[in-house]
Formats: C-alpha cells, sequence, structure tokens
C-alpha cells in the first residue's frame, strides 16, 4: 500500500505540475495538428485539389497522431533531462516504491497528456472541417482507442528515451519522429495504397496505423476499408506490452548506472 500511495502521489505530482504550465502544454499540442487540419482539409479542399469527404479521413488520423506523439514525446524527454542534466530521476528512485514502478509512472503521465492533447483536437477539427460529424454510438470505442494510442506512444517514448543516449536524441527524433508521422496512415486510408504495396507494408509495421484504422472503422463504419477492430486492438495491445517491456527493462539498466 505504501507503494501505490507513493506512485499516485508521483503520479499527482506530474499532473499539478502539468496545470501550473498550462500555456506552454497547450501550444505544445495544439499548433502543428491545428495548422495540418487547416492546411489539408481547409485550404486544399477549398482550393479544389482535394476532394471534400477527405476530412472525414483526415480528422480521425490526426487526432489519432496527436495522442500518439504527444504521448511519445512527453515520456522521452523528460526521461533524458532526468537522467542526463537535472538528476531529478535520484528523488523518484529514493521514494518507497520499486523502480518498475517509476518507470510505469512516467509511462502512464505520458499517455495522460497524449489523451488529452488528443481529446482537445476533436473540438478544433469540429471548427476548422465543414460537414464533420461524429456518431454518438462511436464514441465510446473512440475513447478506448484514444487510450490504447496514447498508451503505445508512452511506451516507444520509454523505450526511446532508455535505450537512445541523451547526446543523440535529436539526431534520434529527426529520423523516428518524421518516419513515424507519415506511415501511421493518419492522412490516408491503409487500403488505399494496394497499388502501392512496398508502403502498404511499411505503414503495417508502424503501431499507429492500427489505432489510426482503428478509428476510422468505429467513424466510417462501411464508408471507407478499414483495417477490422478485431485486427486493431490486438496489434496496438501487443505493441504496448513488447515496447512496455523493453522500456521498463531499459529504464533499470539506466537507473542503475
Amino acid at each position: 500500500m505504501t507503494a501505490l500511495r507513493t506512485f499516485f502521489a508521483v503520479l499527482w505530482r506530474d499532473i499539478f505540475v502539468t496545470g501550473r504550465e498550462l500555456g506552454p502544454f497547450l501550444a505544445q499540442v495544439v499548433i502543428q495538428p491545428f495548422f495540418m487540419l487547416f492546411i489539408f482539409g481547409t485550404v486544399l479542399t477549398g482550393i479544389g485539389y482535394v476532394d471534400e469527404n477527405f476530412v472525414h479521413i483526415l480528422l480521425p488520423g490526426i487526432v489519432a497522431l496527436n495522442g500518439f506523439l504527444i504521448a511519445l514525446q512527453n515520456t522521452t524527454m523528460p526521461l533524458v533531462l532526468d537522467f542526463s542534466w537535472t538528476r531529478e530521476i535520484e528523488d523518484r528512485l529514493l521514494a518507497p516504491m520499486p523502480i518498475p514502478l517509476v518507470a510505469i509512472e512516467k509511462m502512464i503521465f505520458g499517455a495522460l497528456r497524449g489523451i488529452v492533447a488528443a481529446l482537445l483536437m476533436i473540438p478544433v477539427g469540429f471548427l476548422i472541417l465543414e460537414g464533420v460529424h461524429w456518431p454518438a454510438s462511436a464514441w465510446p470505442g473512440v475513447l478506448g482507442m484514444i487510450v490504447l494510442g496514447s498508451l503505445v506512444g508512452a511506451t516507444i517514448g520509454m523505450t526511446v528515451g532508455t535505450l537512445v543516449s541523451p547526446r543523440r536524441i535529436n539526431i534520434m527524433f529527426a529520423v523516428i519522429l518524421v518516419p513515424l508521422m507519415f506511415t501511421g496512415s493518419t492522412q490516408f486510408p491503409w487500403h488505399g495504397l494496394e497499388h502501392l504495396e512496398w508502403f502498404q507494408v511499411v505503414c503495417a509495421i508502424n503501431p499507429l496505423t492500427y489505432v489510426s484504422e482503428g478509428m476510422r472503422s468505429l467513424l466510417l463504419g462501411d464508408t471507407v476499408e478499414s483495417i477490422p477492430l478485431w485486427v486493431d486492438v490486438p496489434v496496438v495491445l501487443g505493441a504496448c506490452v513488447v515496447f512496455g517491456a523493453i522500456g521498463i527493462k531499459g529504464f533499470l539498466r539506466r537507473a542503475l548506472d
């Protein structure tokens, strides 16, 4: 019970600090996806280069992308700072709870930020994009996919943050984040890549693809051919387990060092 109380106290402390830094956090989570929605969903459709129905495909993907990336970034960057410059991680490691719980707290906190980031983009998308509406019956499933997408983003962030040297983290972000963004089927349906099979295979390796396709499966139904939920959910859960285990193992190694 002492370990659990300590766990929730540390988690609440991180949430409280986020409340005090709300302005920078909102800027981080809104600006980039806002302009992606505005350019792809409003500008390109307004001048006729993109079909008007594209916005129905775009918004679920951008919501999934925002939750995934914000969770990844907000797990990786604090780890890099804690283990290299601020050394704040030493206080957490001395707290009365097992070291793996420290790693789990980091991932849960990153996932919570990702969930908030994804939810914020839904009303923004409704305001920017014309004719977009989501059925009420799909909302429970959508919230579940957002949670899963943020969790898998946080576990990948833990893996990157513990396995990559702090001196190379900027290079790794450039090498990892951009491919993750553009191979996650966020701007296009995965089945639409049938005539570009090599890229379809690359996108199938990215866990974000299954979050985006799961969102579309829930929201668009048979309107757009999507990867079915019975495939999406197990793949995302499996990625959470695999990357979470690798991340915790890497965290233990860094903590002991």
